[in-house]
């Protein structure tokens, strides 16, 4: 044992470590990081006591498909449990190209490339194609894998208002016509649920002859024919330069994908380090989103639940007259505005059994402190039941 007076001196980092109040709060009120000792369709358990899940992302219900899970078991049989590596380095596998081909296909795009991870694949879809000299235009709810994305890129960044194609239009006037441009756009944004403006951000494009990136993982799946997505919603796919998405939403899994034309998938893939230096998609994360997306096209009544569930919740917060902030999509937040309002309604959640997601500023605007909740295909009669009675109980709270 270290004498004392031996003991290697407190660093400033571990002062700062040691003295953070986000820490310090997230810790005391226990919001996050919450630990599940099993799952059982939408019911969870934490010690020992049973929740509905509320904020699951899992549009479709998929995650425990039985089509799902055995091909997931049979690549781990096949393949076993990873490449070990990145694909630059010790290659692809014949899986992961037959699910670039599938998903290229499906949301109408020449080429994909599948990724570990959602957020190396939306954060690729901006290092990828970004130069230092390009100037890059991004909504200000981006989410953070695009920022992170913008930020490694290096090229100036202008923030436009949440979905505001005026505001752009102004912003960009104040540009040089021949600068290289680049639009960075999500299909829904997640904690609003809102649906891209993307006819309007699309004619800007063209007008200043801009790239356009679109972030569709919580589009895809869920608007579009069959769940092709935001693009394919508008008719707008061709317009669209990059696609990206997550495996994590409605095909219930782990990863990520970039769809664009031949070119542009082969120039990410000399110039993304995500890209580069990732390693590979697993044969069981490949075969589980290969046949979430079979199922999705095969089996419709999951999409078709998915609606009718949503249209039964929403007309459980509108009785209530909660702010669900104008939300088009089975994302759907709370917002009540007050950090202390979001974690007395949180708390009332829970103690009905109704697990849900805190996001307050500065994850949201200031004034939009929120309960995050998704509605899934897979929730019952019996969830929905559950849920209005905890709604009622949660807001007799506030």
């Amino acid at each position: 044992m270290a004498l004392p007076f031996l003991k290697r001196a407190k660093t400033p980092i571990h002062q700062r470590i040691q003295s953070d109040d986000a820490t310090r709060l997230r810790l005391k009120y226990d919001t996050y990081y919450h630990i599940f000792e099993k799952q059982e369709g939408t019911r969870v358990w934490k010690e020992g006591r049973e929740f509905i899940m509320l904020s699951s992302n899992d549009y479709l219900g998929l995650t425990h498909h039985p089509k799902v899970k055995e091909a997931g078991q049979r690549a781990i049989q096949e393949w076993g449990a990873s490449t070990t590596g990145a694909r630059l380095a010790n290659g692809g596998r014949i899986f992961h190209r037959e699910l670039e081909e599938e998903l290229a296909a499906f949301v109408g795009k020449e080429a994909c490339h599948v990724f570990s991870a959602g957020y190396l694949a939306c954060a690729s879809a901006v290092t990828g194609f970004a130069d230092r000299k390009d100037i890059l235009f991004a909504d200000k709810n981006l989410h953070s894998s695009l920022l992170s994305g913008i930020k490694l890129s290096g090229a100036r960044c202008e923030r436009f208002a949440h979905n505001n194609p005026l505001h752009l239009r102004e912003l960009l006037s104040y540009e040089e016509k021949n600068d290289a441009k680049i639009f960075v756009l999500e299909g829904v944004y997640s904690m609003e649920g809102h649906i891209a403006k993307l006819p309007d951000f699309v004619e800007l494009a063209k007008e200043h002859r801009a790239f356009v990136v679109v972030d569709d993982a919580h589009g895809f799946g869920v608007l579009g024919s069959e769940g092709r997505g935001v693009c394919d919603h508008f008719g707008l796919t061709d317009e669209v330069d990059v696609i990206c998405a997550s495996f994590s939403k409605s095909l219930a899994g782990s990863g990520g994908f970039v769809a664009s034309n031949q070119d542009a998938i082969d120039y990410m893939r000399s110039h993304s380090k995500q890209t580069i230096f990732s390693a590979a998609l697993t044969p069981s994360a490949c075969a589980t989103a290969k046949e979430a997306l079979r199922v999705l096209q095969s089996e419709p009544e999951h999409r078709e639940r998915l609606f009718k569930n949503l249209e039964r919740y929403r007309s459980i917060l509108n009785e209530l007259e909660l702010d669900t902030w104008e939300s088009e999509t089975p994302a759907i937040p709370i917002v009540l505005g007050e950090k202390e309002k979001v974690y007395y309604f949180w708390k009332a959640l829970l103690e009905k059994g109704i697990y849900t997601i805190i996001s307050i500023a500065p994850g949201v605007p200031p004034g939009k402190d929120l309960i995050r909740t998704a509605i899934s295909a897979s929730h019952t009669d019996q969830d929905l039941d559950r849920i209005e009675e905890a709604m009622h109980y949660a807001k007799s709270k506030i």
